[in-house]
């Protein structure tokens, strides 16, 4: 299966620049169907945009620039968000205005069909492709999941420990790898937390002696939940003036596995001015048919089936 990756990821590539450089290189790319990357540089009016080219200017009619522009099924803010950013395309055709200059016209839509029709379709629940972080939103995390096609993670579906809001996890433009619990009338649903370890595979990282960093995630009458990475959180006696999403530095008590629990003490707590931490991924390609979080012996089981 050919791959179709987020915007960008073909912006730098020998191949594309190759395609770009001339008027001769840009005819061989339009006879050979190819879908390109350049750099849009203005959403004009009426909401065309206008892409950066080594050999010409290139412009994007409005209803070539997504699928369902000319529907009305996906909204104008579409194209205004990718000014400044590379956006992929397919050559529709070529003129020249009264300076000599090259103007290609460039359809967007065309490259999502495409990856749609010969990628997205074709994916199956539990496959695990690379994604792009668009931007968030306190319900979720919007993902470019090939060509500048848009999906989103359900805010309880990027990890095990929960989160206030998605830019606890992710920040925009990160690449990142999510797992396809569905796709169904060029829908596609989401999902990221079954790629980050079940609580054996997280528990193995620490151990009972440990100080160790965290993020507070919740604060509880019965005591604080300190995050000790994405899909792991474990449980420190209540404490005065602790409040969620700050750091944390935990000395790790005693690690339960039959009971999934990590019992902590906590040392210290200040601001948190880190980053979002990288991701640790343990499956980051092919299919997941089951994915269960839960230790053997314990009582509660958490599973997905794909």
């Amino acid at each position: 299966m050919k791959k179709y990756l987020p915007e960008g990821k073909l912006f730098d590539t020998a191949g594309n620049r190759n395609y770009l450089k001339s008027e001769q290189s840009m005819a061989e790319a339009f006879a050979h169907d190819a879908i390109l990357e350049a750099q849009a540089v203005i959403c004009d009016s009426d909401h065309n945009l206008i892409v950066d080219l080594p050999c010409g200017r290139g412009i994007i009619p409005r209803t070539e620039g997504a699928i369902g522009i000319a529907e009305g099924t996906t909204r104008d803010i579409a194209l205004l968000s990718k000014v400044n950013k590379p956006v992929c395309f397919k050559i529709l055709g070529v003129s020249k205005n009264s300076d000599g200059e090259n103007i290609y016209t460039l359809s967007r839509r065309l490259a999502q069909e495409e990856c749609m029709e010969r990628c997205i379709s074709l994916l199956q629940s539990g496959d695990v492709i690379p994604a792009k972080v668009t931007h968030l939103e306190p319900f979720g995390c919007f993902v470019d999941v090939g060509c500048g096609i848009p999906s989103l993670i359900p805010i309880d579906a990027i990890s095990v420990s929960r989160i206030a809001h998605p830019n606890d996890r992710f920040y925009n433009g990160q690449d990142i790898f999510v797992v396809i619990k569905s796709v169904e009338n060029g829908r596609i649903c989401l999902s990221h937390k079954e790629l980050l370890g079940t609580w054996q595979e997280n528990a193995e990282n620490f151990q009972a002696g440990q100080t160790v960093g965290g993020i507070v995630r919740s604060v509880e009458s019965y005591g604080i939940f300190i995050e000790l990475a994405p899909n792991l959180a474990g449980l420190a006696e209540p404490r005065d003036n602790v409040q969620v999403g700050q750091a944390a530095s935990v000395y790790i008590k005693a690690l339960i596995p039959e009971k999934m629990k990590v019992k902590l003490i906590i040392v210290d707590v200040f601001e948190n001015t880190n980053f979002p931490s990288k991701l640790k991924y343990y499956v980051s390609s092919g299919h997941i048919s089951r994915w269960e979080y839960s230790t053997p012996l314990a009582d509660k089981t958490i599973v997905t089936e794909f």
